[in-house]
Formats: C-alpha cells, sequence, structure tokens
C-alpha cells in the first residue's frame, strides 16, 4: 500500500480540483448544471482514484485506478476545450490550465510505469 498523502501526483491533483472549482465559479448560472458540474466531478475523480487505488493490496489494482485517474484528466481536457469553444475561458486560462494538467497526466502515467505489477 502507498500513502496517498504523500503522493506528489494526489498532492498536485488536489490543487488542480481546486483550481477547475476557482475557475467554473465565474461560468454562466446556466451551466452549473452542465459544464461546470462535469469539470467539478472529473476533477474530484482524479485524486479520489488515486487515494482509492493506493488503498488497493497489490500494485496491478492501484495501476487500473491510475489508468482511471488519467481518463479523468482527458475527459477534463476535453470539457476545458469545449468551455473556451463557448468563451467560458480566456485562451490563457484554457491554456494554463491545460497545460497544469498535462504535467498531471505525465506524473500520473510515469508513477504508473514504474509500478511494479
Amino acid at each position: 500500500m502507498h500513502q496517498f498523502k504523500e503522493l506528489e501526483i494526489w498532492k498536485r491533483s488536489r490543487q488542480f480540483c481546486s483550481e477547475i472549482y476557482e475557475t467554473t465559479s465565474y461560468f454562466p448560472d446556466n451551466e452549473k448544471f452542465g459544464l461546470t458540474n462535469q469539470l467539478g466531478r472529473a476533477s474530484i475523480s482524479i485524486s479520489s482514484n488515486i487515494a482509492e487505488g493506493s488503498s488497493r493490496k497489490s500494485n496491478k489494482d492501484f495501476s487500473r485506478f491510475l489508468e482511471i485517474a488519467i481518463g479523468s484528466c482527458y475527459e477534463i481536457e476535453t470539457q476545458l476545450l469545449i468551455a473556451s469553444d463557448l468563451n467560458f475561458l480566456t485562451i490563457s486560462q484554457s491554456d494554463k490550465l491545460i497545460n497544469e494538467l498535462s504535467e498531471i497526466t505525465k506524473m500520473i502515467s510515469k508513477f504508473k510505469s514504474i509500478l511494479k505489477i
């Protein structure tokens, strides 16, 4: 088992979740149950799957949860691009979030690759 609170991927994804919530608080009210909700849920999913996977007894199980976290990263990237298309985000806001997300995705992938399965 891994101590998820000590994992940099968990810390960064948790911080990223806060950034998503801060950013989406400025989305139009009619998006409360649309992109705002989807982005919030997907961003929570990253750190949550890292935490849940870390409790598993095998690295193979943990690896599966990391795959799910990566899937959530790709989901968020798509949603951020759509939010940008709809002018809910500026290009610089979108780029900043997508760059941070890309770093998190790479970190999770690298961590997953070093797990002994």
